[in-house]
């Protein structure tokens, strides 16, 4: 009879190894779907980034181009200014001559070319004076009272360069 006791328990033991060879290959292939899942998530994050930086670099690289030649359009807006005054001098002048005509000429493509470039003149004069634009230099009192807090004059043209303000208005408000 005691043989036949030990034979139920060598079953028993046997049992028991195949029961803990059960759960430890149970836990193993939970660690190997928690570990692939965690790689999944890791993939899907670097993928997710990856496609933000080419975002980033490709709307960086678009602005780098528009602005390109701002060092180069800002220093020549003296040299514009200084043409608009001569343009001025030149039409008030009542002389008709080929070197009028010349002069007027090379302005107006010193104008189309910085046009063609992603330059324009901002307006000013009878718009409400905004701080995000324009510099106030004095300000002047006004006998219309739907002239104040609006632009009377401009001392210097502000500009944008595709559609970012390059050079600030200087102006006269009226208060």
């Amino acid at each position: 009879m005691e043989e036949n006791k030990h034979i139920p328990e060598e079953q028993n033991i046997a049992s028991d190894e195949a029961i803990e060879n059960q759960e430890n290959a149970m836990s193993e292939i939970e660690k190997l779907q928690f570990e692939v899942a965690e790689q999944k998530e890791k993939y899907l994050r670097l993928f997710a980034e990856f496609d933000n930086y080419k975002r980033r670099t490709s709307k960086e690289r678009l602005e780098l181009m528009q602005t390109a030649g701002k060092e180069i359009i800002t220093s020549l807006l003296t040299v514009l200014d200084d043409c608009d005054r001569a343009e001025k001098q030149i039409n008030s002048s009542e002389e008709q001559s080929k070197d009028r005509e010349g002069t007027l000429l090379v302005f107006n493509k010193l104008r189309s070319t910085l046009q063609q470039k992603g330059l324009r003149a901002m307006e000013s004069i009878d718009t409400p004076f905004d701080v995000e634009k324009h510099e106030a230099i004095t300000e002047v009192p006004v006998n219309d009272m739907a002239k104040q807090g609006f632009v009377i004059d401009e001392l210097e043209k502000g500009y944008f360069l595709n559609d970012k303000l390059i050079r600030f208005a200087k102006v006269v408000v009226g208060k």
